[in-house]
């Protein structure tokens, strides 16, 4: 199974609705001088969804290769492209991570 076949499965499973792969785009997010994300984001039209038509993808690194995270960004303000989608991911990732710490 290609990782396009198991995004897909996984926003079907997750949102509903029937994904279907439109494009892969590649996005390097900088902050402060620093790559802080750089990799593809799979683009899928939604069929069926009540909120929107679009959905970001991609594979996630864990540090464990046999368990990729599977990262999925309804196309919903702010993530609006999948730069917003990565910049919104990395920003609940902050939060997540900063709740933990406290």
């Amino acid at each position: 199974m290609s990782h396009i076949d198991e995004l897909r499965d996984v926003i079907n499973k997750l949102h509903g609705g029937i994904a279907t792969h439109e494009q892969s785009v590649p996005v390097k997010e900088v902050f402060q001088g620093k790559t802080v994300w750089d990799g593809v984001v799979e683009v899928f039209r939604l069929d069926g969804h009540k909120l929107t038509n679009r959905v970001y993808a991609w594979m996630h690194d864990t540090g464990d290769p046999s368990k990729p995270k599977h990262v999925t960004v309804l196309h919903i303000d702010p993530a609006l492209s999948p730069v917003k989608a990565v910049r919104a991911f990395i920003i609940q990732e902050f939060r997540n991570n900063a709740s933990v710490q406290a």
